[in-house]
């Protein structure tokens, strides 16, 4: 329902597309979460070397999302794909704690991209499965959001890209957070 009512919500034409940009550090779980969205089989994931690409239609209507890869060698090519973003989802590894500032810096980067001035923002927290995952709150604390993220509507928001918890949520967000903007 979740994702049917984000893309019933925005469209606004018969050729209205909408492009979210998917981003996070390698191992997140971006290409799972992505495939679980496209209710792929994402048993067998591998790092992804560049970018992955899909659509998702429901009843003639297009959601393009993007994930690109999030090596450290990759990184330096995410602003190539910034340009008309709708949204941008990024994704953390919340069980990953030694990599909080890493993902953080990151993800002050992006935000301080012109490109990507007033774009609302989805913070998934991830791997919300696992026992040594830091709880949305912690993560926001930690990367101080609240500080950071000052010219966008924003949420953090738990979730398990592997069952899918929290991810009807997010997209909830999204849907809601687009719907007040086109009014």
């Amino acid at each position: 329902m979740g994702l049917l009512a984000l893309l019933k919500k925005l469209k606004s034409s018969p050729s209205k597309e909408l492009r979210i940009l998917l981003l996070g550090l390698d191992n997140a779980g971006k290409t799972t979460l992505l495939k679980h969205l496209a209710s792929e089989d994402y048993t067998n994931v591998t790092p992804t070397q560049g970018f992955n690409i899909k659509t998702v239609q429901a009843k003639g209507l297009r959601l393009n999302i993007w994930d690109i890869g999030g090596q450290k060698s990759i990184r330096a090519y995410w602003n190539n794909y910034f340009e008309n973003t709708d949204v941008l989802i990024y994704v953390i590894d919340s069980a990953d704690r030694k990599r909080m500032e890493e993902t953080g810096f990151e993800l002050t980067e992006l935000l301080e991209e012109e490109k990507l001035a007033g774009v609302p923002v989805l913070i998934f927290a991830n791997k919300q499965d696992l026992l040594t995952a830091a709880p949305p709150a912690e993560i926001a604390g930690s990367l101080q959001l609240s500080t950071v993220i000052r010219d966008r509507t924003w949420n953090i928001q738990p979730c398990s890209a592997v069952t899918g918890e929290g991810v009807e949520e997010g997209l909830e967000f999204v849907s809601k957070t687009l719907k007040d903007v086109k009014k």
